[in-house]
């Protein structure tokens, strides 16, 4: 697989590729219009040449005898031969094409004059050979009168092309030298500009290279261009949620070896027990029992509490009712209000959210077990949900014992007790800080307030918001 291309190499390769093609185009048309109006001016000298060639002329005779005539010696055009690097040939021919002077073996005149553009004489310019040599040719039709008869004669001029030629390379060769200069001054231009836009990129690739591979800290933003801030922003925030990954991988790790250990050694310990006979094999089972259903309560919870973090990762959640959820979890905690005896009122209704359905789920039976183990026997406990244009509001109401103040501020936390009246229930303290994590990572917000009657706490309510799915979304189960 060929590695890609550079920033740097795309760069110079986009600007100085088409640069070149447009200097050499330039070149190529600049040396044209030199060679065009080089042959303008000496087309000038020719036309000169031909007309003063027509001053020479005079008419002889009178009617059909009538005959051109002319005077000039060849001698007399050396004035227009710009130096012995060219030659200058002519012919003049009468009315009826006879040779008048000059050299009769010049080719003779095209047949037809074309369309005149910046000469009003009737003079026509095109290359010809004349003697195995290439010449530029002036053809000038030049009327001729007396006082007896009058007619057209043509004047033929040729110039050798030594002294054209010799101009088009000297002005190819200026040509060539400044375009080189300005393609040296655009090219060095070019790199030093490419080399400093991207120096940041480079000096960015550089730091990262150097970093340890533990080290998430965002890179520096203070001298970025403003093209390259989207990147590392987006690359900044990246690390960060990397860096809180992290950080929660090692404090789950930390939390779990801490709060096994517990319950591990207060397993070995009722073993040990067991075996000695210290207690009746009975009642040691039942002990051993309970502390595995402890622990495995504790490390499902655990679990729970990093699926959440997980949670917190993901995008596009589907769309579930809420409500529903919420009528299947009491229906499945049932038996725990029965064995109570509580007196228990259900009132919800249909409420879209965005979430995963097993994440409803744990939050509505953390928080129903909870109100369920701290309401007293024979009490009331209700659960209902109101919906408003954008959100949608579980209440929990038990008749507990309520939150303590000294356990409020930290009452999210993991491993903190969710209920201060009665913490010998409280269970492992994962249960709220699992139901605060599932709610920020849906965007919504708990709140837990002590209900009281005449100054005494009555009971604990417990308020869920979450933000509604849009009406016409399809509502998909993820158990």
């Amino acid at each position: 697989m060929n590695a890609p291309m550079s920033l740097r190499r795309t760069l110079l390769l986009g600007i100085l590729l088409p640069l070149f093609g447009f200097v050499i185009i330039n070149t190529v048309v600049l040396y044209r219009q030199a060679l065009a109006a080089a042959d303008t001016a000496y087309d000038r000298t020719l036309l000169a040449t031909a007309k003063s060639l027509s001053e020479q002329l005079a008419v002889v005779g009178e009617g059909p005898e009538a005959k051109v005539r002319s005077s000039l010696l060849y001698s007399a055009l050396e004035a227009f031969e710009a130096d012995n690097r060219s030659r200058i040939f002519y012919r003049v021919s009468g009315f009826a094409g006879e040779m008048v002077s000059g050299f009769d073996d010049l080719p003779p005149p095209r047949a037809r004059l074309p369309d005149q553009k910046i000469y009003a004489a009737l003079v026509h310019f095109y290359d010809d050979d004349y003697r195995g040599v290439p010449v530029r040719m002036a053809v000038l039709l030049q009327p001729v009168a007396s006082s007896k008869a009058q007619g057209m004669t043509t004047i033929q001029v040729a110039e050798t092309l030594e002294l054209r030629q010799t101009l088009a390379r000297q002005i190819l060769i200026d040509t060539l030298w400044r375009q080189a200069a300005l393609v040296v001054v655009i090219v060095l231009v070019v790199v030093i500009v490419v080399q400093r836009a991207t120096r940041p990129v480079r000096s960015i690739s550089q730091a990262l290279a150097r970093r340890s591979e533990n080290d998430l800290s965002p890179l520096p933003t203070d001298s970025a261009p403003r093209e390259v801030l989207p990147l590392l922003e987006a690359t900044n925030q990246h690390m960060q949620r990397l860096s809180q990954l992290l950080d929660h991988q090692k404090r789950f790790v930390r939390d779990t070896s801490h709060q096994l250990r517990t319950p591990l050694a207060v397993l070995k310990t009722q073993v040990q027990s067991a075996r000695r006979g210290d207690v009746p094999p009975l009642q040691a089972l039942e002990e051993i029992g309970h502390t595995v259903d402890r622990a495995t309560e504790l490390a499902n919870q655990m679990l729970a509490l990093a699926k959440v973090e997980q949670l917190r990762q993901e995008r596009d959640a589907p769309v579930v009712d809420w409500g529903e959820v919420v009528r299947s979890v009491a229906l499945d905690l049932a038996p725990l209000i029965a064995d109570r005896g509580l007196d228990f009122s259900l009132d919800v209704q249909k409420a879209l959210v965005r979430s995963h359905e097993w994440a409803l789920r744990e939050l509505c039976r953390n928080l129903l077990h909870n109100a369920i183990k701290h309401c007293p026997p024979d009490s009331r406990l209700s659960m209902a949900m109101a919906c408003d244009s954008r959100t949608a509001a579980l209440s929990i109401s038990d008749s507990g014992p309520g939150i303590s103040e000294h356990l409020r501020e930290r009452l999210f936390q993991p491993f903190a007790t969710d209920h201060g009246a009665r913490p010998s229930s409280a269970g492992s303290g994962l249960g709220l800080a699992i139901c605060h994590g599932i709610v920020q990572s849906l965007g919504g917000s708990i709140d837990m307030q002590n209900r009281e009657t005449h100054g005494r706490i009555t009971g604990l309510d417990v308020t869920v918001r979450l933000p509604l799915a849009s009406p016409d979304t399809e509502v998909i189960h993820d158990p």
